[in-house]
């Protein structure tokens, strides 16, 4: 399916059916495979033979599903995850460990930042957290002779920056690394990071792929083109032997292709278990087929929204990258011509106490700890997803005590705008 339009691969991509077979993915509800020797098994164990044997490592449903990702991603090989949180901390785990050092845009979702700084901290790997409209001096100079990896993500949530994926992805080859895009708000279907460099890329499929609010879950997808080998003694997980493997040599034996995958399932998910289950790949898969309908609702939605509260008198200021005004409007152009998402954050004059108010009068958008919904929803990060974060960061963060998430759903953009009318009204 790689050569057809991402319309049809959502539709279409990662499962054709046989003569006789299922027309939809089917769910294959079985934690464990039959075989008929040990032999047999003993080949899926020594990676010798492609199949199946514990869900926890793979399952035929969300391999199907991967599979559909990856192609709209433009990757060579992909796999799911229980949470997005669980796709960036496999990818970035997979190539950094204790003693390592990753380079990150400071404009991140709260709880990846937590993760970065904290979580993945107590396992000794430090992290540089740099502007993402940084300088390429600057950006140069965060790199360490232990840098395994650079992070950043496509529209950062919820300041909504728009991170300049060719200026990062230079940035990290010229060392060495490889650029992990957390791709989440644009979707494949807004932007595709492998096209400019990106060399990973994540996921939280619970938003916009899922779009309906009824699934957790994340995947990961590798481009198939950084080169392990020319670089093998930063990535030695990769290029030497893994003994609990009997010692198989990924890169050596998976080529570009496969073995950044291969590793986080055979090694990572096998020791963490953070599996997608069949049913909520089944359910993915469901939203995915349309995926490229809903964004462009999703998109017109957030620019009607974004230019009505750009006009009124109580609004300080609007994020979204869709308005001329915006500092990132010519990013988007580049990266996001066909729209960015549906997301718009801003400010409303009166801070805090004014964003309670305003969201305490809403009637169609619920005051939710999600986004990315067929339903329209928002929240206060500073109270909510990023109160972990001290004032200095989050202001580095680029997210006022006072902001509003609002995430624009599928409903009538005129009674979305009615809505936002009379809530502010009580400002």
């Amino acid at each position: 399916m790689e050569n057809y339009r991402p319309e049809t691969i959502c539709v279409q991509g990662g499962y054709t059916p046989g003569n006789g077979e299922p027309r939809q993915i089917p769910i294959v509800q079985s934690t464990t495979f039959k075989y008929a020797t040990s032999a047999d098994m003993g080949k899926l164990f020594d990676l010798e033979a492609s199949g199946y044997f514990y869900s926890r490592l793979q399952n035929p449903t969300c391999d199907y599903v991967a599979a559909k990702i990856a192609a709209l991603e433009g990757g060579t090989a992909a796999m799911l995850t229980s949470s997005g949180q669980a796709a960036n901390f496999l990818a970035l785990f997979n190539i950094a460990s204790c003693g390592d050092h990753i380079v990150s845009s400071a404009s991140i979702y709260g709880g990846t930042f937590n993760l970065l700084s904290v979580t993945m901290a107590k396992m000794g790997i430090e992290v540089t957290f740099v502007s993402p409209d940084c300088a390429p001096q600057e950006l140069d100079a965060a790199f360490r002779p232990n840098t395994k990896a650079v992070f950043g993500e496509t529209i950062a949530n919820p300041a909504l920056t728009v991170l300049d994926i060719e200026k990062f992805a230079a940035a990290a080859h010229a060392h060495g690394v490889p650029l992990v895009v957390d791709n989440t708000f644009p979707t494949p279907v807004g932007c595709r990071p492998i096209q400019w460099g990106a060399d990973i890329v994540t996921h939280s499929t619970t938003k916009y792929m899922d779009g309906h609010g009824v699934a957790v879950g994340g995947a990961i997808v590798d481009a198939g083109r950084f080169d392990w080998m020319a670089h093998a003694h930063k990535f030695p997980g990769l290029c030497t032997p893994d003994e609990s493997y009997h010692g198989i040599t990924y890169a050596e034996k998976f080529g570009r292709e496969g073995a950044f995958i291969t590793k986080c399932t055979a090694q990572l998910m096998r020791d963490f278990g953070c599996t997608q289950s069949p049913q909520s790949a089944f359910y993915l898969n469901l939203g995915l087929e349309s995926l490229h309908v809903r964004m462009q609702r999703h998109c017109e939605n957030g620019q009607a929204v974004a230019e009505f509260l750009h006009s009124h008198p109580k609004v300080e200021a609007v994020h979204y990258c869709g308005l001329p005004s915006d500092p990132y409007h010519a990013l988007a152009e580049k990266y996001l011509p066909n729209g960015s998402c549906g997301v718009v954050s801003f400010e409303l004059k009166g801070g805090r106490p004014a964003a309670e108010a305003f969201m305490g009068r809403l009637r169609l958008a619920a005051i939710e700890t999600h986004v990315a919904d067929a339903r329209t929803c928002c929240l206060n990060p500073a109270t909510s997803t990023h109160r972990q974060m001290t004032e200095q960061q989050l202001a580095e963060a680029g997210i006022p005590a006072g902001l509003v998430r609002m995430s624009c759903g599928l409903e009538s953009k005129e009674e979305l705008i009615a809505d936002i009318q009379q809530a502010l009204e009580a400002v």
